[in-house]
């Protein structure tokens, strides 16, 4: 294994769990015939049983994980989700209320939602998590026994999605983002080229294969006219199964998708020629996913245009579009901050801090973006989007 300069060296417990996905993925490799699909080789490194990224005991999240995320951030974040919640939840029978988390990391959203859903009285009859990290789940029941212990029953941890439909709300904080992606090139001929992943010279390579992908050209078909050669980039060829799974689920109700990126016109703009491919680890930002394999978060910003056609093929409703800073303020970011008593100053400046960070344009305010998508809610203007930038998708 060979880190990219710069970046700390794991310690021998991370090498020896590192080596062991290597193995597994280098037999994927062997069994394929040489090669495999950079998106399954991201599969393998995120999510094989017990040794990817989020399936393994690895710390992810947090001042010691690699990486923090906004409700890890504030909860201030919280606070406005479950505004967003009471508003869908409030419309609903108590016996109904359902909300649906995907990858709730170390628990932290989950948990301060429940405790002002509680605070509103507007509780869900049950909190599911979608987990599949045992370990994650683990973490998860301790922060709510520690922090709600009374709240604790009407969380319920999944392995899939429910069979029986449900009403209530979905959320999905930078799930999309970790989603197996394709990654490509545009050769000289405007040929688009798939990256696979090798193993040569006791390393993970790239290979590039020039093949026809007939989902990627009609995507790319309005902007591949401004697309220099050698362009690259990626796209996700799972969202739209993914899309269907969920629509089938929710029975009435809202799915609220925060994430990093952008619409396609931008996603794809000709000066974003490497792509958007990312890692972390131990708060360290690179752009080789071929290393420190199963001890990284490998992401890619997320084309919100995709989300959005996806979603409308699968029946449901685009209820609103919008940076993470304007749904926090509409869902009373402000009001929130003006209950925080100045007199403590420790505690008000901390938070003052951490909801710049949150708003401001040159942190998370402007790349993150909201997405609301809604079954049986269509005539219901969404709280956290009087301004929609919908138009923009």
């Amino acid at each position: 294994m060979k880190p990219t300069t710069q970046l700390p060296m794991p310690d021998a417990a991370m090498q020896q769990h590192s080596v062991a996905l290597t193995e597994h993925i280098i037999q994927r490799i062997q069994q394929a015939g040489g090669q495999i699909p950079f998106s399954e080789f991201m599969q393998h490194a995120l999510y094989a049983p017990a040794l990817g990224y989020y399936s393994g005991g690895l710390h992810k999240f947090g001042e010691q994980g690699d990486f923090i995320t906004a409700p890890e951030l504030s909860p201030l974040f919280s606070c406005c989700v479950a505004h967003q919640c009471y508003q869908v939840l409030s419309a609903l029978p108590a016996e109904q209320r359902v909300i649906l988390e995907f990858g709730a990391g170390s628990g932290r959203m989950a948990t301060d939602i429940l405790i002002a859903l509680e605070q509103a009285d507007c509780l869900p009859a049950q909190y599911w998590i979608l987990e599949l990290s045992s370990e994650l789940q683990h973490r998860q029941r301790e922060r709510l026994q520690a922090e709600a212990p009374n709240l604790v029953s009407r969380v319920q941890w999944l392995s899939q999605l429910p069979d029986a439909p449900f009403s209530g709300v979905v959320l999905g904080n930078e799930v999309l983002d970790a989603m197996p992606v394709e990654r490509f090139h545009v050769a000289e001929n405007a040929a688009l080229e798939r990256f696979y992943v090798t193993w040569q010279d006791e390393q993970f390579a790239w290979q590039v294969s020039n093949e026809e992908m007939a989902e990627l050209n009609t995507l790319l078909e309005p902007f591949l006219d401004t697309l220099p050669s050698g362009y690259m980039s990626e796209y996700n060829p799972f969202l739209a199964d993914w899309m269907q799974n969920i629509a089938r689920c929710l029975q009435h109700g809202l799915i609220l998708l925060f994430d990093y990126g952008f619409p396609r016109a931008e996603f794809y703009h000709p000066q974003r020629d490497e792509g958007t491919l990312m890692c972390h680890y131990r708060h360290h930002a690179h752009s080789d996913p071929l290393c420190l394999v199963g001890l990284q978060d490998i992401t890619a910003h997320v084309d919100f245009t995709a989300v959005a056609e996806t979603a409308h093929d699968a029946g449901l409703n685009i209820a609103g579009y919008t940076t993470q800073a304007s749904f926090l303020l509409s869902c009373g970011i402000s009001d929130l901050m003006q209950q925080i008593d100045p007199n403590d100053t420790v505690n008000w400046l901390r938070q003052t801090q951490q909801a710049k960070k949150l708003l401001l344009p040159s942190e998370m305010g402007e790349l993150f973006k909201v997405i609301a998508l809604t079954q049986g809610l269509e005539d219901v203007p969404l709280l956290g989007f009087s301004h929609d930038e919908r138009a923009r998708l």
